[in-house]
């Protein structure tokens, strides 16, 4: 049942892929992880959601381009 298209075999596979991207770095480099989430940590809230609102665009620009 869901949106036309979209079959949740894809839905997770995206999220196996997310999962597998973000723990590259602390897995390689669990030092350097550490400090970069210390210097995201002192960031802003409005410094915060412009990043993740960029991530975003990034992420929906990429997945139209892949699916178009």
């Amino acid at each position: 049942m869901g949106a036309p298209g979209v079959e949740w075999a894809d839905l997770l596979a995206a999220l196996a892929i997310l999962l597998i991207v973000e723990g590259i770095l602390p897995f390689l480099s669990p030092g350097h992880s550490r400090r970069v989430f210390e210097q995201l940590s002192q960031l802003g809230d409005r410094e915060l959601r412009v990043a993740g609102l960029l991530g975003m665009l990034v992420g929906l620009g990429v997945l139209f381009y892949v699916r178009h």
